[in-house]
């Protein structure tokens, strides 16, 4: 469908309408922005986590992060958002199939801006500085998209290149093998890469300070360094097994040598910060999703844990830093955990010493913290000094269109709506880089 012919002042209008909500009558302010996308992660997980962390009475850092609207995740052909459909519509802002990286299905993707590129890729041209983390692998696309576009998420050999080729200021993740040939042997491992391509010293001849460690990471001096690639895993930060296999294989949930989450994002913040235009910084906390899609409670809890731990640093980081704006999210839910207490609701008592039932009356796997028949969780105490028992049951392996909510802090937080569609996200970091909605005409999909 094309627009050609219609005068600007109906363009202009057209424009308002569709950022309704997220602009207002005042003038929006500029700066800088930090998406957290906590990949998997619904109210259902957060009240687990809370539960653990702080008590059914405390607060976390996600309950702090002030103003909160409900997402809505559907993409172009579906109900359920995919990790790479999801992310490319937070990169571009518009909908797309939900086997899309980076692309329209198959075709080149423009973004609501009209930009031939990601949001991270117009800051970037805008001489913003730019940077992504992810406790996953390098070609995960809840950053991946955000750099890279592919006809397929599989092609991650692809993906890695255009990562590391970005000149983004800060790369942070996994994924070492895809950074190095098959023979060429890593610091984590060996390389997988076939077309003998060593992306690793190939950022080091773009300007790139190379870490491999969370150890080596504290040991830079970062008022030196202005582009920095952290390759903290072979693949994943995290063993995205059940816990069953982990136990039986002698495993942590996490590798010791990688730096949490809050540590990579206050290391990126210093680089970023130096930037006078201001920056776009997306970090994916990618556990809750693959510990979810393995139905492994007791690693959704540790990722979620560490991702609140991240957004108490940024929240710390907003009080000084008034000109960003926080908004954190997830695209879908990862395998519908719920919270199961002892009751009426469940027909039975859960002793803290002895194990639950396998599965629920409807065939649910039931977990506690060694996985099924173990015993059950046990809260931080309430108000009252009251611990609970509890179990952690699973609808499924996939992703569910789940509770999602979107929450955000700082600058221009207030523009929020109750009703948040996951195209808003882009909206509301465009808002916050660029002081103003996108320039150009949105782009229409074909239905």
């Amino acid at each position: 469908m094309s627009r050609k012919g219609i005068p600007n002042v109906f363009l202009a209008l057209m424009l308002a309408a569709t950022f309704s909500g997220i602009c207002s009558a005042t003038e929006p302010k500029s700066g800088s922005v930090i998406f957290m996308h906590v990949d998997g992660a619904g109210v259902n997980s957060w009240n687990a986590c809370r539960f653990m962390k702080a008590g059914p009475d405390g607060d976390i850092g996600w309950d702090r992060i002030p103003r909160l609207g409900i997402y809505r995740g559907h993409l172009k052909d579906g109900l359920t958002a995919t990790s790479h459909g999801g992310a490319t519509t937070h990169a571009y802002g518009v909908k797309v199939p939900a086997d899309s990286y980076g692309r329209d299905g198959r075709k080149p993707l423009r973004a609501l801006s009209g930009f031939p590129g990601s949001i991270m890729q117009e800051a970037q041209q805008a001489g913003k500085a730019v940077g992504v983390i992810n406790t996953g692998h390098i070609g995960e696309p809840g950053t991946g998209a955000f750099l890279a576009s592919a006809a397929s998420r599989n092609d991650v050999e692809r993906i890695a290149e255009q990562v590391v080729m970005s000149g983004a200021n800060v790369i942070f993740s996994g994924g070492e093998q895809y950074l190095l040939p098959a023979d060429r042997r890593g610091f984590h491992g060996n390389g997988v890469r076939r077309d003998g391509k060593d992306l690793i010293a190939g950022a080091k001849s773009q300007g790139y300070t190379v870490v491999y460690t969370g150890k080596q990471l504290q040991q830079l001096d970062l008022s030196r360094v202005d582009k920095l690639l952290g390759v903290f895993a072979a693949e994943h930060t995290f063993n995205d097994r059940t816990e069953e296999e982990l136990e039986a294989a002698v495993l942590p949930l996490y590798l010791p040598e990688a730096p949490p989450l809050e540590e990579m994002i206050s290391a990126a913040l210093e680089i970023l910060t130096k930037n006078p235009k201001g920056f776009l910084l997306v970090a994916e906390a990618e556990g809750p999703d693959n510990f979810g899609n393995v139905n492994n409670a007791r690693g959704v809890l540790e990722a979620l844990n560490r991702a609140d731990g991240a957004y108490e640093t940024v929240l710390t980081f907003l009080e000084t830093h008034p000109d960003t704006l926080l908004i954190t999210t997830a695209d879908s839910d990862a395998g519908g955990l719920q919270v199961v207490g002892p009751g009426l609701s469940t027909g039975q008592a859960f002793a803290w010493d002895r194990p639950l039932p396998r599965r629920m009356k409807n065939g649910a796997p039931l977990d506690g913290p060694l996985g099924t028949r173990s015993p059950p969780f046990i809260s931080a105490p309430d108000r009252h000094g009251q611990r609970h028992a509890f179990g952690i049951a699973f609808a499924a392996f996939w992703d569910v269109a789940g509770a999602i909510v979107v929450r955000a802090a700082g600058l221009n937080s207030e523009r929020l709506t109750p009703t948040v569609d996951n195209t808003d996200i882009y909206r509301l970091i465009y808002l916050t880089l660029f002081g103003l909605p996108p320039s150009q005409e949105p782009v229409v999909l074909d239905k």
